[in-house]
């Protein structure tokens, strides 16, 4: 456990991060959020709690622990834009929605940030890197799953209601075409929840950065409609029955990736 974050280490060669999940917050953006900022709305509500079958499968895995508003992990340290259009950036001042997150004058300091890069940004990172490489040496091959969540409308960023599940992998960059295949097959042989594979969201950051399938880690983004298993306005309560519903497909997801790559050892396909 560390402030930044929580890691647990499992026994496969898969590791589900979660960066967005957190709600903690520094007193200097604490202290300057406005009202309406204050219902953290853009977090990835429940995420934990909807993955609670990773145990199970024996996958690590990396939570975080400090609010996206406090900074961004997700985003690279330069804050180089990784979408074209609307977006935020590794210091949000505005939500999803193009809302002002800080009271006029209050938005955090240059020290304040940099004591986020420092004390938050980087330590996640070191974690996140430093468990692909324990994978990578222990099985040859590591497994990546970032997972993230999302309000099914939010017209500023995509038209329409979003798809349940929108899995990315930066235009099949961040992993085998071979396991993107798998995957859109295994959501395809379903018919509850609606799917897309690189559509609005082709994988942020994490995903970019870590994953490399010619030396052998793959990875996978999944941003999940919140409408799949919570209320998607305050106070944004887990709701446990829809949530029985999807969860076992995100569970076959998650089962299949560690198939794949059991019977590929890591090899591009």
């Amino acid at each position: 456990m560390n402030d930044a974050y929580r890691l647990d280490t499992g026994e496969v060669p898969l590791l589900v991060s979660m960066p967005h999940c957190g709600t903690a917050l520094t007193p200097a953006v604490e202290a300057g959020l406005n009202d309406a900022a204050r219902t953290l709305d853009d977090t990835d509500w429940h995420i934990p709690e909807l993955y609670d079958f990773l145990d199970e499968l024996g996958a690590s895995r990396l939570q975080a622990h400090y609010s996206r508003y406090v900074v961004d992990l997700n985003r690279p340290e330069d804050d180089t834009p990784l979408y074209a259009g609307a977006t935020t950036g590794l210091f949000p001042d505005i939500d999803f929605d193009g809302r002002p997150l800080f009271a006029a004058g209050r938005e955090p300091s240059q020290a304040d940030r940099d004591w986020a890069l420092e004390h938050v940004w980087r330590p996640y990172h070191r974690a996140l890197a430093g468990e692909l490489d324990r994978l990578k040496q222990r099985f040859g091959y590591a497994l990546l799953f970032d997972a993230h969540s999302i309000r099914s409308r939010i017209p500023r960023l995509f038209d329409d209601r979003l798809p349940d599940l929108n899995l990315g992998t930066y235009e099949n960059r961040s992993c085998a075409p071979a396991l993107t295949r798998r995957l859109q097959a295994l959501c395809r042989a379903q018919s509850r929840f609606t799917h897309v594979a690189n559509g609005r969201f082709k994988g942020g950051h994490i995903t970019r950065h870590y994953n490399d399938p010619r030396h052998d880690v793959h990875g996978i983004q999944l941003e999940l409609s919140q409408r799949t298993y919570m209320q998607e306005a305050p106070p944004f309560a887990f709701d446990r029955a829809r949530a029985d519903e999807v969860r076992p497909l995100l569970r076959a997801l998650l089962t299949e990736m560690l198939a794949w790559g059991e019977a590929h050892h890591g090899r591009a396909g």
